[in-house]
């Protein structure tokens, strides 16, 4: 392509309403997977479990995620994003695999890469996209894991953005089209992931590389972990020009529907959203409906308020299938001029 992936997104994303697609865990838990399966030939010896690391299985069952990926792409989605959720030093470390960090990052991105150029090559209706997936991590900067030693951390700024750093490194020797940095629970761990992110594309000379940034909610104050409203948590992140900010996960989507809004009035930027399929019920599950949740996000789109849409935990093929259908002819929110001022 002669344009950048960035000039293409914005013109795509200025035409029609592009669709995220949906949980992976939800698909990969069908699987009924065992040890062996975590483990494949390259971790047979290693010295503890695997299995419920679903990032490894980027190096030992590539094959599921690629049909999980193609399941995807069947069902309408635009952008798919890469098994590398908690792929970050501090969460593999749990398993003994920090050391693996760029690798399997680096396999989630080929993996998803090669989806998406096999599934272009058999249709050029429309182009599709990877987004690197990189999740908020098992620490947090902000927050102390002690009630008792409320000024206490157990992870540093600088460490932080070196946990991030590998892993960003993976998803862009992989191939990705967007580092999606998503479920940001705590604004300062994202703050370290998007200066780790800067630092890489200047040394790399790839300044306009899209960046999306998607907050949580995490309960019904409307503010995230980390303390923070809609509108501070965009205040704290916008000076990272990303292409997109949106929110996802921990509510459903009838639940996000006035901070996306407050989110689309005061961004100067695409905005998304990729719900869950509801609030989880007393099991842990998912109780909300494809068809209902469409009809939500679909809502969202008449009111203006979405350029990307998708779904997150307890989502299948089944849903962004409908989701797609839902806003297929629905026109993209209009990216609002906002008064230029000081904002703290």
């Amino acid at each position: 392509m002669d344009k950048s992936i960035r000039s293409i997104l914005i013109s795509l994303l200025q035409k029609r309403i592009l669709v995220l697609d949906g949980a992976m865990g939800s698909l990969i838990q069908s699987y009924d997977l065992k040890e062996a399966d975590f483990r494949g030939e390259k971790f047979a010896n290693q010295p503890c479990n695997l299995k419920g690391n679903y990032d490894v299985l980027s190096l030992s069952r590539p094959d599921i995620l690629k049909s999980i990926h193609n399941q995807y792409l069947e069902a309408g989605a635009d952008i798919i994003s890469t098994n590398s959720f908690t792929a970050t030093t501090f969460s593999l470390a749990d398993y003994q695999l920090e050391n693996e960090t760029y690798a399997i990052n680096h396999a989630a991105a080929s993996v998803a890469r090669k989806a998406v150029d096999d599934y272009n090559q058999l249709t050029d209706q429309k182009p599709r996209f990877v987004a690197g997936s990189i999740g908020p991590t098992n620490r947090t900067c902000s927050i102390s894991p002690d009630i008792n030693r409320p000024e206490y951390r157990n992870i540093t700024f600088d460490e932080m953005k070196d946990a991030y750093s590998s892993a960003v490194k993976g998803l862009l020797d992989g191939g990705v089209d967007i580092l999606l940095l998503e479920t940001i629970i705590d604004t300062l761990n994202a703050k370290a992931a998007i200066f780790a992110i800067q630092k890489i594309l200047k040394e790399r000379n790839i300044p306009d590389f899209p960046l999306w940034i998607s907050g949580t909610i995490t309960d019904k104050s409307g503010r995230t972990l980390s303390g923070q409203t809609t509108e501070a948590f965009w205040i704290s992140v916008k000076h990272a020009n990303p292409l997109l900010i949106g929110l996802n996960c921990a509510l459903g989507a009838a639940e996000l529907r006035p901070y996306l809004n407050e989110l689309a009035t005061k961004a100067d930027t695409f905005t998304a959203v990729h719900p869950n399929a509801g609030l989880p019920n007393d099991l842990g599950g998912y109780d909300e409906t494809p068809q209902n949740m469409a009809n939500i996000i679909k809502e969202f789109a008449q009111s203006g308020l979405v350029n990307i849409v998708g779904g997150c935990c307890g989502t299948t093929p089944e849903f962004i299938k409908v989701i797609s259908e839902a806003v297929k002819d629905i026109q993209p929110r209009k990216i609002p001029e906002i008064q230029k001022c000081t904002s703290l």
